[in-house]
């Protein structure tokens, strides 16, 4: 089973069409799920990829246009209705948008098994949101025209993998396993040391995931994800409609690519898509000749990262 593995539920950009759904992503992290973005039908988007609801602890919302948040109420809504008893929902937000839900959320969600708490983001700033043994979820500016952020779901450092047959011939106690794959040399009874690289082999590479919310292009973003493994940006226009993104507060496909070039990602999963156009063949063509590594989000993609 996939270890960090993004769900796109919503690739589109403003409004529901018959192609795409508003923005919504879920991003399942050893079987705990984080939503990003909330556009309408995100708890139908849910139910159709089989996620489960009570496994879902936090959302995170880039901004406050209705296209990624305007489900909100709806899903917290099925979640009180699907089985999630006790605990609680974070949702991380701006403060106008803590101010906005909790009235929403007061008047069609009076009665919930669980508590919601909000956490505050400052769309200005960068911010560790979340930091725990083997995750840190961090938020940081996007150049919309309102405030807006994006948001780094990073995985901490792995052990080193001990050598059973260098354990067994160092007779290596059992309670010296965690201090030698955290990198610590082996001391023996008699004084010996024994070096690390000896006991292990190198840890499995940490992946991590980027997503780029609404934005002009802007090479202070790429600083922001900048070794980034995986990073989804948006590409509502291709290039020959480079001004009205530009006036909307938006990129081209091609200025994504360059924001993954000039940020060393592995991976670009272009999103957010304009509902002018009736597939994204023109979007992926212009971000392949500038980033090839290059694939276009649909609704129902499940990406696995491990």
């Amino acid at each position: 089973m996939a270890q960090f593995r993004i769900n796109y539920l919503g690739c589109g950009s403003a409004t529901p069409t018959l192609r795409h759904l508003p923005s919504c992503q879920v991003v399942d992290f050893r079987d705990n799920l984080f939503m990003i973005d909330c556009g309408e039908c995100a708890q139908l988007s849910v139910r159709r990829q089989r996620l489960k609801f009570t496994r879902l602890n936090h959302i995170f919302i880039s901004h406050l246009h209705g296209d990624h948040c305007l489900g909100l109420p709806g899903f917290i809504s099925t979640l009180a209705l699907t089985g999630k008893d006790g605990g609680e929902i974070v949702i991380h937000t701006f403060k106008e948008g803590m101010e906005i839900f909790r009235r929403m959320l007061g008047f069609f969600c009076k009665e919930m098994p669980f508590d919601i708490r909000y956490d505050i983001i400052d769309p200005k700033a960068t911010s560790v949101l979340i930091d725990n043994d083997a995750l840190t979820v961090t938020s940081f500016p996007l150049y919309h025209r309102i405030p807006c952020c994006g948001f780094m779901f990073a995985e901490k450092p792995k052990l080193r993998h001990l050598r059973g047959d260098m354990v067994r011939f160092h007779n290596v106690p059992v309670k010296e396993y965690r201090a030698i794959k955290e990198g610590s040399p082996y001391v023996t009874p008699d004084g010996r040391t024994i070096a690390n690289e000896l006991l292990t082999t190198p840890a499995d590479p940490s992946v991590s995931y980027a997503y780029c919310s609404d934005t002009v292009y802007d090479e202070r973003v790429a600083k922001s994800v900048e070794g980034v493994h995986t990073l989804y940006h948006e590409a509502t226009y291709t290039s020959e409609y480079a001004d009205k993104a530009h006036g909307r507060g938006h990129s081209t496909a091609a200025e994504a690519a360059r924001i993954a070039r000039l940020a060393g990602a592995r991976q670009l999963v272009l999103g957010h898509f304009s509902k002018r156009y009736t597939d994204e063949a023109g979007h992926l063509e212009e971000a392949q000749a500038i980033f090839p590594d290059t694939i276009i989000a649909s609704e129902g993609m499940k990406l696995n990262l491990l």
